[in-house]
């Protein structure tokens, strides 16, 4: 099918490292994107990029894409330490390295950086202010997608990659379900730039990511992005034509509980503004090591912001049609183990890959059934582990056990 045309759900990551992949390949592409631009909503930070993240950016992106991307992500080491409150580590941990991949395998990026590198280039297939709503099909197989506005867009595969809250998915697999895992997180950054800054958090703290567990399995975790570069000399010995934000150093703190933790409803801990969630972290936290609550007093309290941790629950195989998911509007998972980004640029670039051989003449249905069925194995495998870690450090809900 040499003229196949992907219509893309979704303009996150995973949505946009297909549409890198897809035009690297030659195949024709399209994102859709409901937020009116890029940097339209918070987020999120700092992400960890393992080896899947690696290959999946290396084999989608322009090989001057991927450079900066390299070039412009932290190299913190493998260590992810857990601590008590007090701050005794109770539970060292150095992760393999694998010192064939920059910083050994384990990066950490900034989250906007990322997505402007995996923008660059894409500027006529990217259609944001495009709510997906639903979608139908032809006798032939062609697939329409229809868009709030009224606006419609064919093509001979429609790939959902429009998150947890997945209108695709709805339509496409409604059996298909998405827990509440029980934990609300509250993201925020430290600035990390002068002497004052840089004694607020200690070298033995800035590992990969620290996690610090203390009363009630209340935690707080940490971990920082730290530039070797400035932006715009990254991009101008590398690739002039991509333009990135200019970026400081800071570390990502989150501080996390289960929903019971926390003396409010959700609507109210949603409706919060920063300094009020920064005060009821503090309210949280008291009892805890001096230092900690002084490096949760340096957050920037307008980088705050609530977020309801969910999960996934494991589905069996469906019947492989012109529709297909990728990334978290498939395989949602807590930030237990840190590889939700990972695993949705891993489904980009098998998806990628699948979707340029049936461009090429493999049958289309035998491309996708390919694809669907190596992303549903690792990636509910990830599901599964993320719940495992949550509940065991944390108290994550459980996943349900499968009947039978």
């Amino acid at each position: 099918m040499s003229n196949l045309h992907v219509i893309v759900a979704g303009g996150g990551l995973g949505g946009l490292a297909l549409a890198q992949g897809l035009r690297r390949a030659g195949v024709s592409v399209a994102v859709y994107e409901k937020d009116a631009s890029a940097s339209f909503r918070n987020q999120g930070y700092r992400i960890r990029i393992n080896s899947d993240g690696i290959a999946g950016l290396r084999a989608v992106l322009t090989p001057q894409a991927y450079e900066v991307f390299v070039a412009t992500a932290g190299m913190p080491g493998p260590r992810m330490d857990t601590l008590d409150h007090q701050l005794n580590v109770v539970h060292p941990q150095n992760l393999p390295a694998d010192p064939g991949l920059p910083g050994g395998g384990h990066l950490a990026v900034n989250r906007m950086t990322l997505r402007q590198i995996l923008l660059s280039g894409l500027a006529d297939s990217v259609h944001f202010g495009a709510q997906f709503t639903h979608y139908t099909t032809d006798l032939s197989g062609t697939v329409t997608a229809h868009f709030a506005d009224g606006s419609t867009a064919v093509g001979d595969v429609l790939v959902g990659a429009d998150g947890v809250n997945s209108a695709t998915r709805r339509q496409y697999l409604p059996r298909a379900q998405v827990m509440d895992a029980g934990l609300r997180l509250l993201y925020g950054k430290i600035p990390f730039v002068g002497q004052e800054a840089r004694a607020l958090v200690p070298p033995e703290l800035l590992g990969l990511w620290t996690t610090v567990v203390g009363p009630g399995r209340r935690f707080v975790g940490l971990a920082p992005v730290q530039y070797r570069e400035p932006m715009h000399k990254v991009t101008a010995r590398l690739a002039p034509d991509i333009e990135l934000q200019a970026e400081s150093d800071y570390v990502t703190c989150v501080f996390g509980a289960r929903q019971e933790q926390f003396p409010c409803t959700d609507a109210e801990l949603f409706a919060m503004n920063g300094e009020e969630l920064q005060a009821l972290t503090l309210s949280l936290l008291e009892g805890w090591h001096p230092q900690m609550r002084q490096i949760v007093s340096g957050q920037d309290p307008a980088s705050i912001f609530p977020v309801s941790v969910r999960s996934s629950v494991p589905v069996a195989a469906w019947e492989t049609t012109a529709v297909t998911l990728l990334g978290d509007a498939v395989h949602v998972m807590s930030p237990a183990i840190g590889v939700g980004a990972n695993t949705a640029l891993r489904d980009a670039r098998v998806l990628a890959a699948r979707l340029a051989e049936a461009a090429g003449g493999r049958p289309l249905h035998e491309a996708l059934h390919a694809y669907e069925s190596e992303m549903l194995g690792y990636g509910f495998d990830a599901v599964r582990e993320s719940a495992k870690r949550g509940h065991d450090l944390v108290g994550q809900n459980p996943l349900p056990v499968p009947e039978g």
